[in-house]
């Protein structure tokens, strides 16, 4: 009965990994962030497999949740190939409770897609976008951060 009740809650919890975990055109992205007006978006750009990617999103989920009530969203998008959506990505989803927006980048010229987040970006993980449309914010970032890193260039970009 135990075993039972093990598997049922996996599935539960892959299913509810499942459900956020999509994919996601860079127009949809900008789309979204347009249609955000005064929020700050941080875009984080990573993958399962890059360890650095890995150590730094517990920084990004902390700052999600510490600014649940806050207009500044997380969004977290994967750099994983699109067919490793389920065997990867949703996985790992799961494993690591990430309750950020997560979405595999669906783009089929990775060096455009590179190219049209920031122009001086080498292709290299993890990366960030802090965006924010109403006060013409757009600041890039091609390096880990700790928490008070992230918290500091936030703040630092969003200054009026």
């Amino acid at each position: 009965m135990f075993k039972i009740i093990v598997t049922m809650l996996l599935v539960f919890v892959g299913y509810i990994a499942s459900a956020q975990v999509k994919l996601l055109t860079l127009n949809e992205l900008e789309q979204r962030v347009a249609n955000g007006k005064d929020t700050t978006y941080v875009v984080n750009f990573w993958a399962t497999w890059c360890g650095p990617c890995v150590e730094e999103l517990p920084y990004f989920e902390r700052l999600n949740n510490e600014n649940a009530k806050n207009p500044l969203k997380v969004i977290l998008m994967s750099l994983d190939f699109k067919s490793k959506l389920k065997t990867d990505v949703i996985p790992f989803v799961a494993k690591h409770q990430i309750k950020s927006e997560v979405y595999v980048v669906n783009e089929t010229d990775q060096q455009k897609m590179i190219d049209r987040v920031d122009k001086n970006w080498s292709g290299a993980l993890p990366a960030t976008l802090i965006l924010n449309t109403n006060k013409k914010v757009r600041s890039f970032h091609e390096r880990t951060f700790t928490y008070e890193q992230l918290t500091k260039t936030i703040s630092t970009a969003i200054k009026p």
